[in-house]
């Protein structure tokens, strides 16, 4: 398998899970802003839609959207237990996380990365991010994980897109459950594999 990434993005969720996974694959990295590859390759011939991440099976099919990729990783080691069996109602817990983190953590520092956004239009759009934060610190504080009390496919996603925050001045010790769950996600020997990775490339 490829997984096609650029560092400081959403494509190292799903790095972490290969990891996580020890599964075998090759790492290729995209040049976001003239979208070829680091072998010289047209990225935008194995994704159409110009973004990280996709991954390539080995039949050359391509798979995008990182959580589609999770769980399509997830699935192939199930006795590794980061996604809940499918079918069952914690593999619709697991979705709704997936979703809920694409849609308003994600999605919501979106627009804080264009630079061009008007200051009112930058503070209305914190402010959203801020309030999907709280909720999300509220559920930590009841549990270490997102779903069935153990590391999955949604906090190698949510890490993922909480690291962003730096970016921003977005101090996340203003919400202490998500601070301790960062350290306590950052330890994972695949998180520093990826990372350690995706710096030396």
């Amino acid at each position: 398998m490829k997984l096609y990434y650029a560092p400081d993005t959403c494509s190292l969720s799903p790095h972490i899970v290969l990891r996580e996974l020890n599964l075998p694959f090759t790492l290729v990295r995209v040049n976001n802003q003239t979208k070829r590859t680091a072998d010289g390759g047209d990225f935008l011939a194995v994704n159409p839609k110009g973004y990280v991440a996709a991954l390539q099976r080995d039949d050359g099919d391509v798979l995008t959207e990182g959580p589609a990729i999770v769980q399509y990783l997830a699935d192939l080691k199930p006795e590794a237990g980061l996604a809940p069996p499918n079918g069952s109602w914690q593999r619709s817990r697991l979705q709704e996380w997936l979703n809920f983190i694409s849609t308003e953590v994600h999605g919501g520092f979106g627009p804080l990365f264009n630079r061009e956004l008007p200051p009112a239009a930058r503070d209305w759009w914190r402010g959203r991010l801020e309030k999907r934060l709280a909720y999300v610190a509220d559920a930590l504080s009841r549990q270490e994980y997102l779903v069935q009390d153990r590391f999955g496919v949604a906090d190698a996603y949510l890490y993922t897109v909480l690291r962003w925050a730096a970016f921003f001045d977005m101090d996340l010790q203003r919400w202490p459950a998500i601070a301790a769950y960062m350290a306590r996600i950052e330890q994972r020997p695949s998180v520093q594999a990826a990372l350690a990775a995706e710096a030396a490339a």
